[in-house]
């Protein structure tokens, strides 16, 4: 009797690559972990978890590919990419992305709309294919137990958003907007995806001579409502996120920084509706340190998901560099370690490669220095928040406003400035001065790197 035939092996697209293991921090190998240890527990949660790594689709599979502002000549080539514009490439990226994730060893991805689907010829077309290759997704979420950290709809890349989507001067490109992401909405649930994230990235203008801010700002507040109304109505748990961006290519945005869209959202109502994804590349386009946004976000009780990526502020735009730098890192997971973590948020490499690293071991060598960078950064963090030295000295310094009773009044809304007045004039003495110690505090972080 005849052998039955073999199953023929699936074929690799990666298959110079093995899985990615960890070699510790003495390890010269570029293909290892040096200090991410997924499964090592850190303050009583595996560092997998504190971490919730994503890969972006956009730029990893289907984004510039080594373009850049001064050349749209893709450098990055990849034998997938038959044919850039048919639904079979997209498919067979569905097959190179999750072998991807498994070999790299992530828990989640994330994507838009149109880095997953070809958009046709309308937009019927458009989620017609989005359907097709959800099925595929969730079929390959099933096969190897990568989820989906969030999905978001492009709002900005197709023509007729040209003056934006939620804001746009055009009602129906306002209606075109509100159809994307009503599907993406299905989409994400269809998935499981944890989280949902709103980007605006024309939502905003180049000169305010034809444009009525007030109208705009208001469109906008009505398109966020919506979408909370039919997350509801489907019975979609998912958590929502507004991610702010300063300018790029608007000259002004309307989510400009942390707190612009805290008080946006504050303003009209959804502040329990939202939380905010930071960008620390669109934080240092803003002006701020790389940091500032998850620090300011966090502290309103608003910090929900993490775009860890990195830019050059000299150059002016938005590099999406993979995060290098310790000391930015253990100031970032600081902040996360201290609000508990980052569930069910997570840190997502919005990162591309740079135009010269054309290799395909350069896509796993990018997000393995990233994630590293970021466990290491947790790591020093984990021991500096344990030993407790920042924590003291903070206490310390603000150490009369729990101590004066009239200080605990002021806290809970109930003093008047004439108490406040006859406090002040019963003091013999002016407040004596103490110092910051900022130098200290400086050189005390670098402890931890």
């Amino acid at each position: 009797m005849s052998e039955p035939p073999a199953k023929k092996a699936k074929a690799e697209f990666f298959s110079s690559v093995g899985k990615i293991q960890y070699e510790g921090p003495e390890s010269t190998n570029p293909l290892a972990f040096k200090y991410y240890s997924a499964d090592e527990v850190i303050m009583g949660k595996p560092m997998r978890e504190w971490c919730r790594f994503a890969v972006c689709w956009w730029h990893t599979f289907n984004g510039q590919m080594g373009t850049d502002p001064f050349s749209t000549m893709r450098t990055h080539q990849r034998s997938w990419d038959k044919d850039l514009d048919a639904l079979a490439t997209y498919e067979t990226r569905v097959d190179v992305a999750f072998e991807f994730f498994t070999k790299l060893g992530v828990d989640y991805y994330c994507f838009h709309d149109c880095d997953v689907a070809p958009q046709g010829a309308s937009l019927k077309e458009f989620q017609a294919n989005l359907d097709r290759i959800s099925d595929k997704l969730l079929a390959k979420q099933k096969e190897t137990g990568v989820k989906c950290l969030w999905s978001t709809q492009n709002l900005f890349s197709h023509r007729r958003y040209k003056d934006g989507a939620a804001t746009a001067p055009d009602f129906d490109a306002f209606a075109f907007g509100c159809a994307q992401t009503k599907k993406m909405l299905d989409i994400g649930k269809k998935l499981g995806a944890e989280n949902h994230v709103f980007w605006g990235g024309r939502e905003g203008f180049m000169t305010p001579l034809n444009t009525d801010v007030k109208a705009e700002l208001a469109h906008q507040a009505a398109f966020l409502k919506m979408a909370v109304d039919y997350q509801k109505k489907i019975g979609f748990k998912a958590q929502l996120l507004v991610e702010p961006k300063p300018r790029e290519p608007c000259a002004h945005q309307y989510d400009y920084d942390a707190q612009t869209v805290i008080g946006f959202l504050n303003s009209y109502g959804l502040e329990k509706d939202f939380k905010l994804n930071i960008e620390p590349n669109h934080t240092t386009l803003a002006g701020h340190d790389y940091e500032h946004d998850l620090r300011m976000a966090a502290a309103c009780g608003m910090l929900g998901s993490i775009d860890c990526n990195a830019g050059q502020p000299y150059l002016g735009w938005d590099t999406d560099e993979f995060p290098s730098d310790p000391r930015k890192a253990l100031l970032c997971m600081q902040i996360v370690i201290e609000q508990g973590g980052i569930a069910p948020g997570g840190n997502n490499f919005d990162c591309k490669l740079r135009r010269e690293s054309i290799d395909l071991e350069d896509m796993f060598v990018a997000h393995i220095g990233g994630m590293d960078c970021l466990a290491r950064g947790l790591r020093g963090a984990v021991r500096l928040v344990q030993e407790g030295l920042l924590k003291k000295t903070l206490e310390q310094r603000y150490l009369s406003w729990s101590t004066v009773e009239l200080a605990k009044k002021v806290e809970a809304g109930k003093a008047s400035f004439e108490e406040l007045e006859a406090y002040a004039l019963s003091k013999k003495d002016e407040p004596e001065l103490r110092s910051g110690k900022q130098e200290q505090l400086e050189q005390l972080i670098n402890r931890y790197i």
